[in-house]
């Protein structure tokens, strides 16, 4: 089935305007993107920023007349330049099944789309599939991560995932051989997808336990974990600090991701009183931060 796709320039002012209008004419759909490549870190809660310059997409029905559509939309700045095209349908997931191969962090843990034969029988194969929780491998914070728990090889300790999204990470641990691995995130999608993610690859409740971060047991895992590792954002990164070091067995290693290169300097003294952060590798802007607990 093909579509008709309508795009408008607009700006942060007229973009409630417009998208309204485009639905109130029949859109199915109306998609705000960025236009300025300009980025938006960390909303506050409740918040919802846009950008300064937008795209505005409406998709219509194929036999929608669009006549009448164009000449409103020409009462909006830049409606004289709408543009109507044909959006043909297409097997999304196929497209993506197509450009998600497997990919290798360190010497031996590989992270493999569960519809592809593992390039390394013999290593260690992480079966994932792309899902609405963040976390594929594909991203530069969760690619350091995957490095450096690779490299670490936790087998034998415990280990805390905090903002565990798609549990790729604690999962990796405990393929690792982590005997305990404590997965905590506050979207409920998250925590339904590191179930799935784990099932797939033999990960059971023996070793895996998943939960909200008002509702793990704190104190069970108060100074146990011999890794821990938070993927988030700069803001909850520094938020979560005390948290995050309460965690830490003596000795333990803390990785901190998520982060711009310039965000970098400002998280570590927020964490100076409780370790001593350095940086232990990037990829691109992004930054993956570590410190060892000395307690």
């Amino acid at each position: 089935m093909s579509w008709l796709q309508l795009r408008i320039a607009s700006d942060r002012g007229q973009a409630e305007k417009l998208e309204n209008a485009l639905l109130d004419a029949g859109a199915l759909s109306v998609t705000l993107e960025d236009a300025g490549d300009e980025p938006l870190l960390e909303p506050g809660v409740g918040q919802t920023p846009l950008w300064r310059d937008l795209r505005v997409t409406g998709l219509f029905r194929a036999d929608t007349v669009m006549a009448p559509i164009l000449t409103a939309l020409r009462a909006f700045p830049g409606g004289d330049e709408a543009l109507v095209e044909i959006l043909e349908d297409k097997d999304w997931e196929r497209e993506w099944m197509q450009h998600y191969q497997p990919m290798r962090f360190g010497r031996n843990l590989w992270i493999c789309p569960s519809w592809l034969e593992p390039p390394d029988p013999e290593a260690i194969n992480l079966l994932l599939d792309p899902g609405l929780a963040f976390g594929t491998g594909t991203h530069p914070t969760t690619a350091l991560c995957l490095e450096a728990i690779g490299e670490i090889a936790p087998a034998g300790q415990r280990v805390v995932d905090f903002g565990c999204g798609s549990g790729i990470l604690g999962i990796a641990a405990a393929r690792l051989g982590a005997t305990a691995v404590l997965a905590i995130d506050n979207d409920p999608q998250a925590l339904t997808a590191t179930w799935d993610n784990a099932g797939r690859n033999g990960i059971g409740k023996d070793c895996l336990s998943v939960h909200l971060p008002g509702d793990y047991p704190r104190q069970a895992w108060r100074g146990t974990s011999a890794l821990v590792v938070a993927n988030i954002l700069a803001g909850p990164l520094a938020e979560l600090a005390d948290e995050l070091c309460d965690l830490l067995a003596p000795g333990g290693t803390l990785l901190l991701a998520g982060l711009l290169d310039t965000q970098m300097s400002a998280l570590i003294d927020v964490y100076a009183p409780r370790l001593v952060l350095r940086e232990r590798a990037r990829c691109e802007e992004w930054v993956c931060l570590e410190g060892k607990n000395a307690q």
